[in-house]
């Protein structure tokens, strides 16, 4: 009887599975030809094939499958943005990336609390609690949007930067502000200062000594006897940087992006493929992320609980506009504007207020506090989700002609 389960189980994945790829590959040829990025159609999509409307995809946000396809979705699109950035323009914008995603992530959560605090009544510490969680912005959604619109190399590095490292400022931010809502704790700047930084230098030193084995192997003159095992390599490197910067305590999605860096700019550390096994190498990298992305996002828009959403509807709606039209441009000219050596230009500092989507990470931390039966969770939830369904379906649609507006497409 219970093999007889575990095959109905298999069976229903599958058929989810398929679903997935089939509606995936109809609505990505369908952006493709609108010209917007496909993350959006994904989403929607997804809400169409979730269970409270065709029922044909429903797979538990709490579920281990639910979990694997997030987390090694999320470090391999993390891997690919990596490896799209170069040594050379990150020299360029390396201050306004530390600050942004450092200080960024406190002035964005302190400003939507005071929103949530105004608009629900709820307790400061609780909506400093929401703040935190949607304070940090999303690799999985930017890369793939970056990837099909070509936006000014150092503006899109810069955003791109800043979405992978300041994952782990939210994360220590909302555990910090999570042990004070449960009166374990209490917040310590200091601390929360030291925790940063031993997650990120520990994220970094995974991902550069597993970037710099992986170009050894599958492209050094002499040691390259994996190259033709090289799609391989990156799949095991990619989970090898995420566990074993996980195991260390640091953060794994840093350590995966700084992989992906290394191994994209390994000609500057003295590198090189075949041209055949580089084109198979890449081909395999762009189908493995766009799978991944369908997944991702078609299964992010199935758990939409609009039960939950229409009880803070309106409040939540207030605490979204304020989060994406005070509290992120605030940040950005906090941030990047004193930066003297980027010397940022105008349209391009309003390009980055308006683009920094919300997606993976938070609905991730959101499902942990919900998991946790923390202060608040159904409605930090609800509002998280409000958050992503309005930076992806306003502000990853919009990227293209805002870019084109802005000057900034190349």
């Amino acid at each position: 009887m219970e093999a007889s389960s575990a095959i109905e189980l298999a069976k229903h994945l599958l058929a989810s599975f398929g679903i997935i790829l089939a509606a995936g590959t109809i609505s990505g040829f369908a952006a493709q030809k609108l010209r917007v990025p496909d993350v959006a159609a994904f989403l929607v999509i997804g809400i169409l094939l979730g269970p409270q409307c065709a029922g044909l995809v429903d797979i538990a946000p709490d579920s281990a499958i639910n979990q694997l396809i997030l987390i090694f979705g999320s470090c391999y699109i993390l891997f690919d943005g990596g490896a799209t950035l170069r040594l050379n323009v990150l020299k360029e914008v390396w201050v306004t990336i530390t600050t942004i995603a450092t200080l960024g992530v406190l002035v964005t959560a302190g400003v939507t609390a005071v929103a949530a605090y105004y608009f629900l009544g709820i307790p400061f510490i609780v909506a400093l609690l929401l703040g935190s969680v949607i304070a940090s912005t999303d690799p999985a959604t930017l890369v793939p949007v970056f990837k099909q619109i070509r936006i000014r190399e150092r503006v899109a590095q810069t955003v791109l930067s800043e979405s992978a490292f300041n994952d782990a400022m939210g994360a220590i931010l909302t555990f910090t502000v999570l042990a004070v809502a449960l009166g374990q704790g209490e917040f310590s700047i200091p601390h929360a200062l030291h925790d940063l930084a031993q997650q990120s230098l520990l994220g970094i030193a995974a991902g550069g000594i597993l970037g710099y084995l992986a170009a050894l192997l599958i492209a050094h003159e002499k040691y390259d006897f994996l190259a033709e095992y090289a799609p391989v390599v990156t799949l095991m490197a990619v989970l090898g940087a995420y566990l074993g910067a996980d195991g260390l305590h640091a953060s794994g999605f840093m350590a995966v992006f700084v992989f992906g860096i290394v191994l994209g700019n390994k000609e500057r550390f003295g590198f090189a493929m075949p041209q055949e096994e580089a084109a198979k190498l890449d081909e395999y990298i762009l189908t493995t992320s766009l799978i991944m992305r369908m997944f991702i996002f078609i299964l992010l828009g199935s758990q939409v609980d609009f039960a939950l959403i229409q009880r803070y509807l309106v409040g939540g709606i207030g605490i979204v506009a304020v989060f994406m039209l005070v509290a992120r441009p605030l940040t950005v000219f906090l941030c990047a504007l004193p930066d003297r050596r980027a010397q940022w230009k105008t349209n391009e500092l309003l390009f980055m207020c308006w683009t920094r989507e919300t997606g993976v990470i938070p609905g991730a931390l959101a499902g942990l506090l919900v998991g946790m039966k923390a202060p608040g969770a159904p409605m930090i939830a609800s509002i998280t989700f409000i958050a992503i369904l309005a930076t992806i379906l306003l502000q990853a649609t919009t990227t293209r002609w805002l870019a084109k507006k802005l000057g900034l497409l190349e």
